[in-house]
């Protein structure tokens, strides 16, 4: 009996370690997943082939039924409607814990006061989060294209490969960063494969407004889609490290990795430096090892101005860039060694160097090569994240010690912005603004002196002790760009951008430095949330509003209240009234018991308090009706065309894109009181191609999209102006209006104008995109509602000049460039030459008027300073 238990008891045993070997043995095999091949017919990367965005999204919802691995979540919508996910990539137990990591993330980035057990723990217990941006430019289609091949690595074919990574580690895919845009740019694709235009480009941008200066709206945040991304870094995922992957051109180096080329930040903690030659050190190494050449660092891109995706840089982010040279899209491209080239800074010649010690030799280069080292790449950022783990949870830390302690210790230390200002609208935006970056916004509670100025209870305080102190400087301060030379006394590092960012600048704002420590400032302040307190709107009186002009959203209400057919007048002069000071152009609506519920709502869409009468003010008006307007859009990437659209749209403001190839045959004047030419080359909106040089460049478009006005086109908008419309131009199109004007009747002539840039340029005048000071024709109704003086954002290639007019023309010179001109923030040389010139001029030409801005008043919708310089011009029409 003993010995039949004992068997029994045994065979048990065995049974029992039999099933839990085979359990355990079957838990350690990958688990089989749907590859991307079986999914798309095809592995993404084949020659000729691409998916869409919800064929992409689709696969990565698949895999996430299939692994424990990943995880979806919906982060927000693109511009046009489309959802937008963050792909988590990680150890199934990481993926389950993903709030209490989130919540990890957030204290090592923010708080500064954690003791030493409770910091212990945290690192014990984090993860290091990836967040990896794809194709935010729709013509860069690699990055997104690979990410199936990304994830399915990752989770199946090479998953013992990246054990260790994934336990670390929390891959934050980004799919696609512009939904929109690549499904354009794979329907366009699609449509011309097998023809000659296979490979084209896309007509017109790929996004809803703005196409590839999507990469530059990281600190003015108007995009949908780049307000999505900035959130997961700013104030929800506070991801340690970062990557956003784009394509250069078809015959630079095969692949950038870290560090970017000088000049740096210098706001930005050398620690963020030291960490992009770790990780692109590694990736060089590792991706050359895999056998992958014509690797680059510190080439061509520099890390000097924020606006991209990398402004996470100045949040303590380890922000990084990657480059892949591209193809025709999906179709290959045959690169003849001769053809190679380097361009911009950090390689002078395509040869094996430091920054590149393997370059690549030519041949074919395919959609799969750029999806093999964009697989590569994120696989060395994983093993360096993995193998740094708790050092770079220890720096995020650390650094945001570092910062908070510099607030309290170091120049500056706050910023004060007055509640009274020329423009509270903005003022108010502007805080709005940084409150989305993740800034702590701040109000007196009583009167102060500050370093000698008197400031007043409910004034906006923002002081430099918190963690994103890199960030709060940067955008506060006025930008002065460091000096760096190839050689000592050398030729000068050209920027690769812009020079000038500031927000109180470019929004016209009055905001004090405060210079010295004061620290019982600190007792006198509460924390506002200005963003909500901004949605309170107070019931509006019945009687006569007066929404002053110095407001940039008096405008946005007045535009509004002429779409729905609301009365507005417009005073014409200064005004006084009961001791309030109303100045010309601002404008007067009655709210009646027929249109309350109309006003109301206007009302709720701006942020600020109209003057109301009960009896409609004595002062000379003129009713406004809304023009009709047409802004110019060529099918060339017309990115300021979409800035103004966008614009426009945002204020209300109804329009109509016309065509440059539309305009022969209209008749203009009985359709349009506007026409619109943002920035954009002369000979593309004339002939639809450019010229450069002695040579005239093609460009890679269908027929159908690369034309222009032509001389019958051209002649058109000569007789709308002669008839009465109105015609504003900035920046490049204003060629359009320099030289012989030849209209269809009557005698041909000139405007009394001429660009000088040229002339300036051989004196040694350069401004690569600065605030420079500007004072107005105060008398003039485009100056309506501005200050006197100010600054306007400008660039080198537009200067006017002036002549005396003949037969039946005038002009005026609105805007003016000081008696002294200043470099208000950036970087220029010889800006002495602007002196007294002219940056805006009207003209008068029959009974038509044209207004000329040698800048772009509403560059990458940064300036909001000059926006009402294109309002005051569109209402021309109302002013005389």
């Amino acid at each position: 009996m003993k010995t039949q238990k004992s068997s029994i008891w045994l065979a048990t045993i065995l049974i029992s370690i039999f099933t839990f070997s085979n359990t355990f043995s079957s838990n350690l095999e990958p688990q089989k997943l749907t590859a991307p091949k079986d999914f798309f017919g095809f592995n993404p990367g084949a020659d000729k082939k691409l998916i869409s965005y919800e064929e992409l999204i689709n696969y990565l919802f698949l895999l996430e039924k299939e692994s424990p691995m990943l995880k979806m979540h919906h982060a927000g919508n693109s511009p046009m409607g489309k959802p937008m996910y963050i792909t988590f990539i990680s150890a199934a137990e990481n993926i389950n814990n993903l709030n209490k990591l989130q919540e990890i993330n957030r204290e090592l980035a923010l708080n500064p006061n954690i003791s030493e057990n409770e910091k212990a723990k945290m690192i014990e217990d984090g993860n290091v989060f990836v967040m990896a941006t794809l194709s935010m430019h729709s013509n860069e289609v690699g990055p997104s294209q690979a990410a199936p091949i990304m994830a399915y690595e990752l989770l199946f074919e090479r998953q013992e490969e990246v054990k260790d990574y994934l336990e670390n580690v929390v891959l934050m895919l980004i799919p696609c960063h512009n939904p929109d845009g690549m499904d354009m740019t794979v329907e366009h694709y699609r449509k011309y494969v097998g023809t000659p235009y296979e490979g084209s480009t896309l007509p017109g941008v790929y996004h809803k407004y703005v196409g590839h200066n999507n990469n530059r709206d990281f600190v003015a945040l108007t995009q949908e889609d780049t307000k999505v991304i900035a959130d997961i870094y700013n104030i929800q995922w506070y991801p340690q490290v970062f990557v956003e992957k784009h394509q250069m051109g078809i015959t630079d180096p095969r692949y950038f990795v870290p560090p970017a080329h000088d000049p740096i930040a210098e706001n930005i903690d050398e620690g963020i430096w030291n960490w992009n030659w770790v990780f692109g050190s590694n990736m060089s190494k590792y991706m050359t090892n895999k056998g992958l050449t014509g690797i680059t660092q510190h080439y061509l891109f520099d890390d000097y101005w924020p606006g991209s995706t990398q402004t996470c840089a100045w949040k303590n982010v380890i922000g990084m860039l990657t480059e892949a040279a591209s193809v025709q899209l999906a179709t290959p491209v045959y690169v003849e060694k001769s053809e190679m080239r380097v361009i911009g800074k950090g390689l002078s010649e395509y040869k094996k160097s430091i920054n590149m010690p393997i370059p690549w030799q030519g041949g074919w280069w395919k959609l799969s090569d750029i999806v093999r080292y964009e697989v590569e790449s994120i696989f060395s950022m994983l093993k360096t994240s993995s193998l740094y783990r708790k050092e770079i949870l220890t720096f995020r830390n650390d650094l945001c010690v570092k910062e908070v302690n510099k607030g309290y210790n170091e120049s500056p230390y706050f910023y004060i912005i007055p509640k009274q200002q020329h423009d509270y609208s903005e003022t108010l935006n502007m805080l709005i603004l940084l409150e989305r970056h993740g800034i702590n916004i701040y109000q007196l509670k009583e009167d102060a002196v500050v370093q000698g100025r008197k400031y007043y209870e409910g004034d906006y305080i923002i002081p430099l002790s918190q963690a994103y102190r890199p960030f709060i400087k940067e955008v506060m301060e006025k930008q002065e760009f460091p000096v760096r030379r190839y050689t000592p006394g050398g030729e000068m590092i050209r920027p690769y951008d812009i020079t000038s960012w500031s927000l109180p600048l470019h929004r016209g704002i009055e905001s004090h430095e405060i210079t010295q420590p004061q620290q019982w400032l600190y007792e006198k302040f509460v924390p506002v949330n200005i963003t909500e307190k901004t949605k309170e709107s107070p019931k509006l009186p019945f009687g006569f509003l007066v929404y002053c002009a110095t407001n940039n959203d008096s405008y946005k209400i007045a535009f509004q209240a002429l779409a729905k057919n609301i009365d507005v007048f417009r005073t014409t002069d200064n005004a006084t009234i009961n001791g309030t000071f109303i100045p010309s152009g601002s404008f007067i609506i009655e709210k009646t018991n027929k249109n309350s519920n109309q006003i109301e709502m206007i009302s709720a869409s701006a942020k600020i308090y109209p003057i109301s009468f009960k009896q409609k003010p004595e002062i000379k008006t003129n009713k406004l009706a809304l023009p009709k307007i047409a802004i110019t859009e060529s099918y060339f990437h017309d990115m300021d065309a979409g800035w103004t659209r966008f614009l426009f749209d945002q204020y209300g403001i109804p329009f109509t894109v016309i065509r440059p190839c539309e305009f022969a045959g209209k008749n203009l004047i009985k359709q349009f009181d506007v026409i619109i030419f943002p920035d954009q080359n002369k000979n593309a909106l004339m002939q639809g191609r450019w010229q450069r040089g002695e040579n005239v460049v093609i460009p890679f478009y269908h027929p159908d999209f690369a034309k222009g006005m032509e001389k019958a086109g051209w002649q058109e908008v000569l007789e709308f102006i002669e008839q009465g419309g109105i015609v504003i131009s900035w920046a490049q199109s204003t060629e359009l209006f320099l030289g012989l004007m030849e209209p269809k009747t009557g005698q041909p002539y000139n405007f009394p104008i001429s660009n000088i840039a040229q002339s300036l340029q051989d004196q040694g005048f350069k401004c690569p995109g600065s605030l420079l000071s500007v004072t107005l024709n105060t008398k003039h109704p485009i100056s309506w509602g501005m200050p006197e003086k100010f600054g306007v954002f400008h660039r080198e290639n537009n200067v006017f000049a002036t002549s005396i007019p003949i037969f039946d023309m005038d002009r005026r010179a609105i805007a003016t460039f000081t008696e002294k001109p200043e470099i208000l923030s950036g970087y220029a040389e010889k800006i002495e030459l602007l002196e007294n010139q002219p940056a805006v001029v009207w003209l008068k030409k029959g009974k038509g008027q044209v207004v000329l801005f040698s800048f772009a008043p509403n560059f990458r919708g940064s300036t909001p300073v000059t926006n009402k310089l294109i309002f005051n011009s569109i209402l021309l029409i109302h002013s005389f």
